[in-house]
């Protein structure tokens, strides 16, 4: 229970991708001028983390390490792509609006860093929750910055 509770943590505020870390700023700061779109973008980024790391944990011990990375691109990619073609069927607004950032969360380095740090080394269902917990934190970070640009630029006239 103690490790669980510690991926949530660190996920979600310890070792947020994107409070802390810093990494995948340039969709953060491109994606959230509205509060709609940083929170598309983050469940979206979320399900991608997910799903990746629950298959790359599940197939980390068939993975040869020397071609590792290029196998967790390919399944990143694989999810990216099936992620955007929901996005287009149901949330077609979304997918206009967030436009080339969907396809770019294959090179975004939450995704990888996760799936060498955590997937690669732990169980499916820690993997999962680890990918759930980062991109909530994630989601959380955009959104608010989502939100408060917004709101800056409705209360300030420039």
């Amino acid at each position: 229970m103690s490790e669980i509770k510690d991926v949530i943590v660190q996920g979600l505020w310890k070792n947020n991708s994107a409070l802390v870390q810093l990494l995948g700023l340039c969709p953060l700061l491109a994606v959230t001028s509205t509060a709609t779109n940083a929170l598309g973008l983050g469940l979206a980024t979320t399900l991608v983390l997910t799903l990746t790391n629950l298959t790359i944990s599940t197939l980390r011990h068939w993975t040869p390490a020397e071609i590792r990375i290029p196998i967790y691109v390919m399944i990143i990619a694989s999810v990216v792509s099936a992620v955007q073609m929901l996005i287009n069927a149901y949330a077609f607004g979304l997918y206009q609006s967030l436009g080339i950032f969907i396809p770019l969360i294959v090179t975004n380095c939450i995704v990888v860093g996760r799936a060498e740090a955590f997937a690669a080394k732990k169980g499916p269902a820690l993997s999962a929750l680890d990918g759930f917990s980062i991109g909530m934190g994630a989601t959380c970070a955009m959104f608010v910055l989502g939100f408060t640009t917004r709101n800056y630029r409705q209360w300030h006239v420039v």
